[in-house]
């Protein structure tokens, strides 16, 4: 048989029901049995039997029940390592080694349900119980631990059908689950003690904490938590604001995944792009993200892959903004932009991206992967007979990254890897695209050969048939409705080409 064998357990939990038929494997299995208190007393009266731990420690249970296991004896035999070094200590100390810890903590969150008496509930914060938990899980390379009566069931299988062995994967789970545990019933006790200082538990966290003028309108208090100075030099300008923060974390999702490419340049409005640009110099993509919208423009964010000149300077001075970002300056652009003592100029130093986001929501918080999908042209699915040309293709993945950092429902329209017109945050995908062809006719761009992007499959070939009479020729989108084969059919019939991705990028 593999895996390291069960020799030994400690056993200590509050609810006793379904710890019958463990011990009684336990029993079959010729472990040694190590428990205290009421524990001990219920082994005992299933025949098992049982080493106190108060023998084990020459110290008996004190202070009302409150230290029993917190000894030397008791941890030093669960967190040894299965080494010659730490063996020998074991030996010298005559401590026993502990294989198998079985904790089952006492009921804080019931005790908090049922009683206001604070006495009581301050009682049932198990401090041996989720220290015997830890220290266990931590030396999962050797011992198993078994957190809650939750993992009674994936104990009972193990010693049934592996006779008392462990693989490393499952003392691995098991240590997982029991982190789990721990910092759940952690997260239980903080909440007690935390009522009516809610605020209180970021302020005393390791972030930094910054107040704000206030935050999305002045009525409303806001606080920011991190450090900026990881990411950013803040060359110039007023204190950055609430909603300076939340478009600056858009622009840079969006630039960072452009970082790498040409000079490019993107203008965003309340965290939305109106304007992005791809080209041989950073000036021509300014000049041409701005052509995109000129209107909205006015008091947007402003982001840029590459260092800023004093050229490309001296056309952006001509408007209002709020946020500059870029990686450099020149110094002869930084003494221009400068000069203008409101306007926040940020260098960039990381394009850190956030492996998680976080929503604050209803009585909780939401949390998820951040959306980091990149596609590439290798990626991409023709579904039509004609496929997009070489350039349309470069189109059709600029317009696609766009897309996904606008709000859904969005539709993009671009041509030679320029933002031409979008509809975003609409309540049908149709309007979003009428609202794409509005802004890009407004602006008096020519939609003939224009490529779209959708951040969702069309549920309806009423969208490519719009498209196709307002000019475009190729479409991208992620495909997975159930009549995708209507808008590919209708693609076919008309000469349009299109590709899908295979990935959803709403953004809400």
């Amino acid at each position: 048989m593999s895996g390291k064998k069960i020799h030994s357990a400690l056993i200590s939990v509050y609810h006793k029901d379904g710890l019958e038929p463990i011990v009684r494997e336990l029993q079959r299995l010729g472990v040694r049995l190590y428990s205290t208190g009421g524990t001990q007393h219920f082994l005992e009266g299933l025949g098992a039997e049982v080493e106190a731990v108060e023998n084990l420690t020459s110290y008996p249970s004190i202070l009302d029940g409150r230290v029993k296991t917190l000894h030397p004896k008791v941890f030093g035999g669960i967190l040894a390592r299965r080494e010659e070094s730490h063996l020998a200590q074991l030996t010298q100390y005559g401590i026993p080694e502990i294989d198998l810890v079985i904790v089952d903590l006492y009921p804080f969150e019931e005790t908090v349900a049922t009683t206001s008496e604070e006495a009581a509930i301050i009682e049932k914060i198990d401090i041996g119980g989720i220290s015997l938990i830890r220290a266990a899980a931590k030396n999962f390379g050797d011992v198993v631990v078994v957190p809650s009566k939750a993992e009674y069931g994936m104990l009972l299988q193990l010693l049934k059908e592996k006779d008392g062995h462990t693989e490393l994967a499952d003392r691995r789970e098991l240590a997982r689950r029991a982190f789990l545990v721990s910092s759940h019933y952690d997260t239980a006790i903080f909440h007690y003690f935390n009522r009516g200082h809610e605020g209180e538990a970021f302020q005393q966290s390791i972030l930094q904490s910054e107040p704000l003028r206030y935050g999305e309108n002045p009525h409303q208090p806001g606080v920011f938590y991190g450090n900026l100075e990881d990411m950013f030099e803040k060359i110039g300008g007023k204190e950055l604001s609430y909603n300076n923060l939340v478009d600056i974390d858009a622009a840079v999702a969006l630039m960072r995944e452009f970082k790498d490419a040409e000079p490019t340049f993107a203008i965003l409005k309340h965290t939305n792009s109106c304007g992005v640009a791809s080209r041989n110099t950073i000036l021509e993509a300014w000049k041409d993200a701005l052509a995109a919208d000129n209107v909205s423009a006015f008091g947007g964010i402003l982001i840029a892959n590459c260092a800023i000149g004093l050229a490309t300077a001296e056309e952006i001075d001509h408007i209002f903004y709020e946020v500059l970002i870029a990686p450099a300056f020149e110094q002869d652009a930084l003494a221009l932009l400068a000069k203008k003592k409101k306007r926040i100029l940020l260098r960039i130093k990381d394009w850190h991206a956030n492996r998680r986001s976080f929503k604050s929501l209803l009585n909780g918080v939401i949390e998820q992967d951040t959306d980091l999908k990149i596609e590439t042209a290798e990626g991409l699915s023709v579904v039509t007979k004609k496929a997009p040309t070489s350039a349309e293709t470069e189109d059709l993945l600029f317009a696609n990254i766009c897309a996904k950092h606008l709000k859904s429902n969005t539709i993009v329209l671009a041509k030679d890897k320029q933002l031409i017109g979008m509809g975003c945050g609409q309540t049908s995908r149709v309007d979003a695209l009428k609202q794409a062809i509005i802004k890009a006719k407004a602006f008096g761009f020519n939609l003939q050969g224009a490529v779209m992007a959708s951040d969702a499959f069309f549920p309806f070939a009423d969208s490519v048939e719009i498209a196709f009479e307002a000019g475009i020729t190729a479409v991208i989108q992620p495909g997975g409705s159930i009549k995708d084969q209507d808008s590919i059919d209708f693609c076919d019939e008309h000469g349009m080409a299109m590709v899908m991705t295979g990935v959803r990028h709403f953004k809400h």
